[in-house]
């Protein structure tokens, strides 16, 4: 049978893949790095190269120089066979990046959010085309789209739940609209999620399968990583910690999207979110706007600052116990607004605080995303849906 496993169609195949992920990963190579790199032999690696580059997935970039014997070639995926878009959405704009095969950030663009739901595909269509002229590429260019947005999507109906501060993004027809609108595929994901996805392959959580990271910010979620996999619970709503009940907020009752959210509702999100620790800090006499500025002014301010970061300290371990116990991850990877600004002062009393809280361990690091861990989240996951069809040569 034509393509099944161990034939040599399949195995071209594979080794094919393996190549292109190497040069992904490595950036250019020789044919005898490469050869090393895969364990093939130097002739097959030399057949593997001329097969891709008359593909077009491989072009020659230069040669090594400066050693004895004749120059080698060096090899690189082509990085513009294939473009994606990454986009992050918030109430206040929505902001679209796009890049080459390779991961080149190569256009951003940003727009404000309007609340007329009637223009959301117009919206996210306005911040692409922007980011792609941006990069001097059309819509042709365009392979995948992934869109992170608080809420997430309920896989039974397909309409965005837990974020009634999106007017427009309800819908349950929203993600065709929006395919339509750009002209490629759209994953529509969670913004902390994708968050968790950037933590896993360029930060915090590289070397761990089992982690938690939580979001504070504006809102409080949480993403929760098992063997490496993203649980999604059965409506999406897996790691929606923000409505947690806990002792010290008010309870988030109704079960309504449209009572709850960064704006409404109860639970850990009014102990630890941004306006929780603006209205904590105005509570020891700091006055400030944001939370940044709040835990900034906090810490160079003895007395009153300390009691802010102990207090914040206590409130976040005290949601902290409660998804430690459920989950027994080996990590927690604090971020979002909230995590950044307290840093590693906040990282520190949180653990202390856990410590006599839950029985379990898990490390507590700060995120190491740089930039914003939503956009890149969402740009590493378009990047391995189009590389899975771009780089398939069966």
């Amino acid at each position: 049978m034509a393509g099944a496993p161990g034939t040599p169609r399949v195995l071209r195949a594979m080794n094919d893949r393996a190549a292109l992920d190497l040069l992904i990963a490595h950036g250019p190579l020789t044919r005898t790095r490469l050869g090393e790199l895969t364990g093939l032999s130097k002739p097959t690696a030399s057949q593997l190269l001329t097969r891709l580059e008359t593909a077009g997935l491989v072009r020659r970039t230069g040669s090594v120089t400066g050693r004895p014997g004749p120059s080698a070639r060096l090899y690189e995926v082509d990085p513009g066979i294939a473009h994606v878009a990454a986009l992050a959405v918030s109430p206040e704009g929505i902001t679209a990046r796009v890049a080459d095969i390779a991961g080149t950030v190569v256009g951003e663009h940003r727009v404000r959010t309007e609340q007329d739901p009637r223009r959301t595909a117009g919206l996210v269509a306005e911040a692409v085309d922007g980011a792609l002229a941006a990069a001097g590429l059309g819509r042709d260019a365009l392979h995948r789209t992934v869109i992170g947005t608080p809420g997430a999507l309920d896989p039974r109906t397909g309409a965005l739940r837990y974020a009634p501060h999106l007017p427009g993004w309800q819908s349950p027809a929203l993600r065709d609209e929006l395919a339509e609108a750009v002209g490629t595929p759209v994953v529509i994901e969670n913004d902390v999620n994708l968050a968790a996805v950037a933590e896993q392959h360029g930060g915090a959580a590289r070397d761990c399968g089992d982690y938690v990271l939580v979001w504070a910010d504006e809102g409080v979620g949480a993403a929760i990583v098992l063997g490496g996999r993203l649980l999604r619970g059965a409506t999406g709503g897996a790691g929606e910690i923000g409505y947690m009940p806990l002792p010290g907020a008010p309870l988030a009752r109704g079960g309504d999207d449209a009572t709850a959210g960064p704006d409404g509702g109860g639970g850990f999100q009014l102990l630890v979110a941004a306006p929780a620790v603006v209205a904590l800090a105005r509570s020891h006499g700091i006055e400030a706007r944001t939370a940044a500025e709040a835990l900034a002014r906090a810490a160079e301010l003895p007395g009153a600052g300390d009691d802010v970061f102990a207090e914040l300290g206590r409130r976040l371990a005290v949601g902290l116990a409660a998804v430690v116990a459920v989950v027994d991850p080996a990590l927690v990877v604090l971020s979002g607004a909230v995590c950044r600004a307290g840093g590693e002062r906040l990282r520190a009393m949180a653990e202390a605080e856990l410590t006599g809280l839950a029985l379990p361990r898990p490390q507590l690091r700060l995120s190491t995303v740089e930039g914003d861990p939503v956009l890149a989240g969402a740009l590493r996951t378009a990047l391995a849906a189009a590389r899975e069809v771009v780089f398939d040569t069966a």
